[in-house]
């Protein structure tokens, strides 16, 4: 008999709605049905999101993946033990809280690294928790990517029904338009059929979305469609990659719903996260394409304004434990 694959679930910022979405997927059938998940983080504070929940689990500690028993009523939790309860503030920045999350974070690399899980589904971190615990990076994909050595990764959005890659992420807007390269474009044209083929699209086809308005209307409304976008949709082809594009952004994301595209690549990060959030909110995930290893994520924050107050959905991660597991299964 085939093991189902190990999945490690990183709980987050220890003063965000991670440890509470964390405990809430742990009384999930649909988690226990697709892996074996094991969580890193820090057991006292998932301990106390189960009672905040009225949760009656009791969390199994841990120290290494082969102590781990994977029984539903008897969840594990890797305990790295660094969050002071006494001092954690629910819903505050917090340098500490942002240093453990990062920790959770190099944890469960490590183990995917070394082959003792299959696969990472990571809770929400906050920027300005790492800034203040002194990280010199932004986000999960910019962490990953010095874990792992690999500096050509993109984030893939998706939910049921539409999946959308970004060419650039965190990029302010004002400098977007200069960050669209031909070479940047193909590269995530690339990263995106070849990360739709590990989730079992035999064929993926794609759509790439314009980035001036009406496809920038034959260079009257900007020329990166015919100097940048256009070129580079035109050498994907050329590779065999089934796409289309420029696509005027107003229409592709309704087209993609509508079937004609297995996923949209985006020029930045709004352009794709607007559709994705109206389309499917509490269900969509992330996915870092271009890793050496398997990593999804819950789309959504830390959730300061609610955090610890029970009110939180654990629908994301629920969804990410599920496609990473799809993933691990497919390789």
């Amino acid at each position: 008999m085939t093991l189902r694959p190990t999945i490690a679930i990183t709980m987050g910022d220890p003063t965000g709605i991670g440890p509470e979405v964390t405990a809430r997927a742990l009384v999930r059938q649909a988690v226990w049905d697709c892996c074996r998940p094991l969580v890193i983080g820090d057991a006292a504070v998932i301990g106390q999101a189960l009672t905040l929940l009225d949760n009656p689990l009791t969390i199994h500690r841990v120290s290494a993946v082969n102590e781990a028993g994977f029984d539903p009523d008897v969840p594990d939790v890797l305990d790295l033990r660094n969050v002071d309860l006494s001092t954690l503030q629910p819903g505050k920045v917090s340098a500490a809280a942002g240093h453990a999350s990062v920790e959770y974070v190099e944890k469960a690399v490590e183990l995917a690294q070394a082959g003792e899980v299959d696969g990472i589904t990571t809770g929400p971190i906050n920027k300005a928790a790492l800034q203040a615990a002194g990280i010199p990076h932004i986000g999960h994909t910019e962490i990953l990517a010095a874990l792992t050595g690999e500096e050509r990764l993109t984030t893939m959005l998706a939910t049921n029904g539409l999946k959308v890659v970004h060419v650039t992420r965190h990029a302010p807007l004002q400098e977007v338009a200069s960050a669209i390269t031909r070479e940047r474009v193909l590269e995530t044209i690339r990263l995106t059929d070849a990360g739709l083929r590990t989730i079992g699209i035999e064929r993926p086809t794609l759509a790439v979305a314009a980035l001036n308005p009406h496809g920038g209307d034959d260079g009257l409304l900007g020329r990166e469609e015919k100097e940048q976008i256009g070129p580079a949709v035109a050498s994907a082809r050329a590779e065999g990659i089934e796409v289309q594009g420029p696509i005027p952004a107003d229409s592709v994301f309704f087209r993609a719903i509508r079937g004609e595209f297995d996923a949209v690549v985006a020029m930045y990060h709004d352009q794709g996260h607007i559709p994705i959030k109206t389309h499917g909110f509490e269900r969509s995930v992330t996915v870092t394409l271009g890793l050496p290893i398997i990593r999804t994520s819950v789309d959504h924050g830390t959730a300061f304004d609610i955090a610890w107050r029970g009110l939180a959905n654990e629908e994301s991660l629920v969804q990410a434990v599920q496609l990473a597991a799809q993933m691990a299964a497919g390789r």
